[in-house]
């Protein structure tokens, strides 16, 4: 009598699924905190630069007004005196260029829709969320050809382009007439260049800038591998 082998029972692995779960955690997700930093850094040094200003009685001292005898002693009070009164000089453009902006409501819209499109379709848009428009799924490729030929035509096709150049001449043109006929013997310009790096327009290049780009750094670099 033979003895039968007892039958062999299929045994199958399951499948790992932490794979597609692992790699989808690994894609580097918008941090919720990268819009509000952006903000945090504009507002707290727009203060710094603002707490750094001059009192607009040295702006406007009479007393101290005289016209340049030449043209080199003009450019050397505009020099001296935008080391001085620079933050002063870039309000008065910033205030000239926002009341041109308020003037022209249409170009504000535009210029506003323009930087949000690139803040949130590109910049703080997560590298695992493709652009989706119209059902049609855009590369970041595509996603910033399309805000360049946007900003293109934003700027030199409608009139946004010749209302920020015009108040921008308009507000350098004033800077410029200012510092060329206000005397600046009576500054303290040694101490000022001692501390020209700390002004409104560095202090907001060199800190709230890279301060946002380093938080938005891995957002962006994922998105563009």
């Amino acid at each position: 009598m033979s003895s039968q082998s007892p039958p062999v029972l299929p045994i199958t692995n399951p499948q790992p699924t932490t794979t597609t779960t692992t790699a989808a955690a690994s894609q580097p997700p918008l941090p919720p905190h990268a819009f509000r930093a952006f903000l945090n850094n504009i507002t707290e040094s727009a203060r710094n630069g603002f707490a750094q200003r001059r009192p607009f009685s040295e702006l406007i001292d009479r007393s101290a007004f005289s016209k340049p005898e030449s043209i080199s002693e003009a450019t050397t009070r505009i020099r001296k005196n935008y080391t001085y009164f620079r933050i002063n000089y870039l309000t008065t453009i910033s205030v000239i260029l926002a009341f041109s902006l308020l003037s022209n409501p249409f170009s504000l819209l535009l210029l506003v829709g323009l930087l949000c499109s690139w803040l949130f379709l590109y910049l703080f848009r997560a590298s695992d969320q493709p652009l989706v428009l119209g059902g049609r799924t855009f590369s970041n490729r595509e996603t910033l050809g399309i805000l360049i030929v946007l900003s293109v035509f934003v700027v030199f096709l409608t009139n946004v382009g010749s209302v920020i150049i015009s108040a921008l001449l308009v507000g350098v043109g004033i800077v410029c007439a200012h510092g060329a006929f206000r005397v600046p013997e009576d500054l303290f310009l040694d101490d000022v260049q001692e501390n020209a790096s700390t002004g409104f327009l560095s202090s907001f290049l060199g800190g709230a800038a890279s301060n946002v780009v380093a938080s938005a750094a891995p957002i962006v670099a994922a998105a563009r591998v």
